[in-house]
């Protein structure tokens, strides 16, 4: 179905906040089968927003689409199954709106503003938020200015310490209350295992060029030292350091100004917040690692354990970093299954890297359980 043959409307209230629509998922089937390519069409259109809006930017991800105006973000969900993300109908789309703006107002309360209608009138117009017949769900989050974001700051050469002393105070503060998740500790450990186990097939498939015997090394060694220090993790969970985390914490996500925000948080999969505080703090340190900002990562590491009162071992740490950094690199080899970057060089240089990172934390892990045996 068609925006219809005069074209989207503007809302008649020009300058007011989209309102919530008071329709429900059960409609004509005609109307939820509206094209995708026609409510795109419609949300890429400046006059489809409130307010003056002069130019609409959109942005396509693998599970959504996310269109940008002066002030505001609006992000739709794709219809699709990509693994554990099953977005194809409108119940779930409406269940993942509504659980993305959830959890991400506990890192970042004034970004994430509610989950807006994208709703079909009598007259066959598609109008946000208003009366009619929902087709859709979508997030709306206020933009933040892509200068303020860590990821820029560190390509920059404008990050100050002051800056990361913020973030490690803010996820000091989100950590110290979120309340400790009953794990069992063979299970935890387990679950590393399964994805060490993972990731080795997945990178020394020849398809992908990986160089496969320093892979095969990386993933032995890691697997070895879980299998040898089971109390590292063990007095994790007994000392109730698991958590409903974020569960994919990386500088793009985190805004530094006016007041540090982190966004994107892990909606559609709850298993994967489950983490060690060092596990997401580490994994945020490799990140700025892999930037070229390592003495950030270091000093995200240090005001956290200060601040919080948080010690983990530095073997711990080093292993969580290796495992993160290898799991990266099998997310970002998988790319060349996908035609389109197929011939991209960039997946298997950024997986190289991750492989470099994955080893060198790897050996600092290492070095650490030697020291203690």
């Amino acid at each position: 179905m068609t925006a219809g043959g005069s074209g989207p409307r503007v809302p008649s209230s020009a300058g007011a906040a989209p309102a919530p629509a008071a329709g429900i998922d059960a409609v004509p089937a005609p109307l939820a089968a509206a094209a995708t390519d026609a409510k795109l069409a419609f949300l890429r259109l400046a006059t489809s927003y409130p307010g003056p809006v002069r130019r609409v930017d959109a942005i396509e991800t693998h599970m959504s689409w996310v269109f940008l105006t002066g002030h505001d973000a609006y992000k739709l969900k794709k219809p699709v199954r990509l693994g554990q993300f099953d977005a194809r109908s409108l119940a779930a789309r409406r269940r993942y709106c509504e659980e993305e703006v959830r959890v991400n107002r506990r890192l970042a309360p004034d970004v994430y503003l509610g989950v807006v209608a994208l709703c079909v009138d009598a007259r066959g117009q598609f109008r946000l938020g208003r009366d009619g017949a929902v087709v859709d769900w979508l997030v709306w989050m206020r933009r933040l200015p892509a200068r303020h974001m860590l990821d820029h700051a560190i390509r920059a050469g404008t990050l100050r310490a002051q800056d990361i002393r913020r973030v490690a105070s803010r996820l000091a503060a989100f950590y110290r209350t979120a309340t400790p998740l009953s794990v069992d500790a063979g299970a935890y450990r387990a679950a590393f295992a399964r994805e060490l186990g993972r990731n080795r097939r997945a990178l020394v498939r020849p398809a992908y060029g990986l160089a496969p015997g320093p892979v095969r090394d990386l993933c032995a060694a890691q697997q070895a030292l879980l299998a040898a220090r089971p109390d590292w993790f063990d007095e994790r969970v007994r000392s109730h350091r698991i958590v409903d985390g974020h569960g994919d914490l990386r500088p793009e996500h985190v805004c530094l100004a006016p007041q540090v925000s982190i966004i994107d948080a892990i909606e559609f999969a709850p298993a994967l917040r489950i983490v060690d505080p060092a596990d997401e703090l580490g994994f945020l340190a490799l990140e700025c690692e892999r930037l070229g900002a390592a003495g950030a990562g270091a000093c995200l590491l240090r005001s956290y354990a200060e601040l919080a009162g948080d010690r983990p071992g530095a073997g711990l740490v080093h292993f969580y970093q290796g495992y993160r950094a290898a799991l990266r690199a099998r997310l970002a080899i998988r790319h060349l299954d996908e035609a389109r970057f197929r011939h991209a060089p960039e997946w298997r240089r950024r997986a190289e890297r991750y492989l470099g990172l994955a080893q060198s934390h790897q050996d600092s892990a290492d070095a650490a359980a030697h020291a203690l045996s």
